[in-house]
């Protein structure tokens, strides 16, 4: 960090900050360091230009998403890029967590009037002659604390569904991926024709820290589990509602009839893509002891070639933040140290920025290995005796945010008794890629939703109105109420309620 002093009469001291590029060091871009008077003067032009953006109407709020969607996808190669600059992820992945963002702003842009706007709600026979109806209402200002290890596509389920219902957006991007921040908030400024609708601060803790405690009507946050804790302490000084998407520990499943060829691919991708920087990867996979050996020859035979590395042919970044470094390598030490079977790379893989990739099997399931978040290019592979037992240990976590099963007959029946917010079948992490999806995890993982439906509504309070059609037939909010009336009021509520319901 350094501080630089701005041309002026009061030559203000400015600190600094600089991104850098994980695989070689090389300094990506400088940004200020905002303190809690930027924080909250942000907040306040937020909190103007909400005015009139919340006035909107739905259609006319659309039509800028819109805009905004196309612009970020002609400039896909730039954005990519810069993502790659600062997290080090290959290019193409990079443009595909682009291509997924893109599709849910399409999605929350074009739903937002169906799902939030006033719809009818039938009033009971007990108040029949009122019409009552609901519609769903902008909170104002809300404020986004992103992560690093999807820059585009992870806040995005946060700052597209809450501007498509009507918000105004503070976003503190990650300290390790301001740059791509910027370019978010830079370009919907085009199109609204420089209206704050969305602005980013940056800087380190303090910054994310005043965007806690400043007047924003909601915060959502990505992270650890660790500093979601301290996000909420942060918000219960002035009462702000919190969403929490923190870590996961996702198992992928393989039962005896899978098809082997499909499900070490996806277990492969899972934990390795994203050099296994990613909350809903898969870290721990539980095959049925019959196809153990099979499934183990087929993961490792595709295996064979993968590597991390910063040249164009390598499949797998570096690491982004140099601390998690330590973390993989203490989860590797310890699983080892335990009794398991190194099957691929090991100990030593873990260098300086990179992290070859690792698969570990029968693994002790008190291993930090298996009951901490690694987020790292390792796999931890275990034999069990039945689907029962792959269940129990799956749900044999604090965690509760993914994960995936590989079955023929019974995928679908085994996913639902797996305690998480999401699961896929024969695939890994499709519903993250399906706009129409709530996406969020419970326990450990957080709490809230984002995607979907559901995350429209996060980002907005329920606002009941009933109107009085005709005269009812007995005034029940009336002082002039008479025993007559509380009679017939009896015999009503017994009709309905009184008598045994027989479930059809």
């Amino acid at each position: 960090m350094t501080t630089t002093l701005e041309p002026g009469a009061a030559a203000a001291a400015t600190q600094t900050f600089d991104s850098l590029d994980p695989a070689t060091g090389d300094v990506v871009g400088t940004h200020p360091v905002h303190g809690r008077e930027d924080v909250e003067a942000a907040v306040a032009r937020a909190r103007e230009a909400a005015g009139w953006w919340g006035a909107l109407s739905f259609d006319e709020r659309a039509d800028h998403l819109l805009t905004w969607r196309s612009v970020i996808t002609r400039r896909i190669a730039q954005l990519a890029d810069l993502v790659h600059r600062e997290t080090g992820k290959p290019h193409g992945d990079a443009q595909l967590e682009i291509v997924l963002a893109v599709d849910h702003i399409a999605w929350a842009a074009k739903h937002a009037k169906k799902v939030l706007g006033p719809r009818r709600v039938s009033p009971g026979l007990l108040m029949a002659n009122q019409a009552a109806s609901v519609a769903y209402h902008p909170l104002g200002v809300v404020g986004v604390i992103g992560p690093w290890n999807y820059p585009v596509f992870t806040p995005m389920g946060s700052i597209a569904y809450a501007l498509a219902a009507g918000n105004t957006v503070v976003f503190k991007p990650s300290e390790h991926t301001p740059g791509v921040g910027q370019w978010l908030a830079d370009s919907l400024r085009e199109v609204t024709h420089g209206r704050d609708v969305l602005q980013v601060v940056t800087g380190l803790g303090e910054t994310g820290n005043a965007l806690c405690t400043a007047k924003v009507d909601k915060l959502a946050f990505t992270g650890s589990a660790r500093t979601g804790r301290l996000v909420m302490a942060a918000c219960a000084e002035r009462l702000t509602p919190v969403l929490i998407e923190a870590g996961g520990k996702d198992s992928l499943i393989v039962d005896e009839d899978a098809d082997l060829t499909k499900a070490a691919e996806a277990a492969l991708w899972g934990g390795m893509s994203n050099a296994g920087q990613t909350c809903i990867g898969t870290e721990r996979v539980y095959v049925h002891e019959r196809v153990f050996d099979a499934f183990m020859d087929e993961i490792l035979d595709q295996a064979r070639g993968l590597r991390a590395g910063a040249d164009s042919e390598a499949q797998i970044g570096p690491i982004t933040m140099p601390s998690q470094l330590g973390v993989i390598k203490s989860h590797l030490d310890d699983a080892i140290a335990k009794g398991a079977k190194v099957a691929l790379g090991g100990s030593d893989a873990v260098g300086e920025r990179f992290v070859q990739p690792t698969i570990l099997t029968h693994v002790p399931e008190d291993s930090t290995e298996i009951t901490e978040e690694t987020f790292g290019p390792t796999l931890a592979i275990n034999p069990v005796a039945d689907m029962d037992e792959a269940v129990r240990l799956t749900n044999a976590t604090e965690y509760g945010l993914a994960g995936a099963v590989f079955s023929r007959a019974n995928g679908t029946a085994i996913a639902r008794r797996i305690r998480s917010g999401m699961t896929s079948v024969n695939s890994v992490i499709a519903f993250a890629a399906v706009p129409g999806l709530p996406f969020g995890g419970v326990g450990q993982s957080g709490f809230g939703r984002i995607h979907g439906p559901d995350g429209l509504k996060e980002f907005t309070y329920a606002k009941a109105i009933t109107r009085q059609r005709f005269k009812p037939v007995m005034n029940l909010t009336s002082f002039a109420r008479d025993a007559a009336t509380d009679g017939k009021v009896a015999q009503l509520v017994t009709l309905l309620h009184g008598g045994k319901q027989t479930l059809r």
